[in-house]
């Protein structure tokens, strides 16, 4: 059974989906414009290795911008982002930072509103319009 999506309910979830593109867009933009940057500040976490893995975040947002504005992969993506942005929230911005900076608190709790968007998008997908159906089980 195949669900028929109103005029206001694709527009909102093509909305939604160039939002989430436009996050990881946004901060995978920063990740190029200053990959240096970017591994120092991964360092400072602690993480080990900070320029590769700053180089496999910038991939993994990258596909995740494709994803999210092609609907390839949309179901899997959604969840796989969200999965990444708890682990950001968790690593810069978690219970161990909120001492020196009060700030780091909403910052951590801003991850889990993204959070809840990701899965809600996880499960309802990325409708019928400007979606191209692949996926692991042939659904987007």
């Amino acid at each position: 059974m195949e669900n028929v999506q109103s005029a206001w309910q694709t527009t909102a979830i093509l909305i939604a989906r160039i939002i989430f593109a436009a996050v990881f867009l946004m901060a995978v933009s920063f990740k190029f414009m200053g990959m240096g940057a970017t591994a120092g500040y991964i360092a400072a976490a602690g993480f080990p290795f900070p320029l590769f893995l700053a180089w496999c975040a910038a991939i993994l947002e990258v596909l995740l911008v494709i994803a999210f504005l092609t609907g390839v992969f949309f179901t899997p993506a959604a969840v796989v982002a969200a999965v990444y942005v708890i682990f950001l929230g968790f690593s810069f911005h978690g219970p161990s930072h909120w001492a020196g900076n009060q700030d780091e608190f909403g910052f951590f709790v801003d991850h889990f509103t993204f959070v809840a968007g990701l899965l809600f998008a996880a499960v309802h997908g990325p409708g019928s319009v400007l979606a191209l159906k692949a996926g692991w089980t042939g659904r987007a």
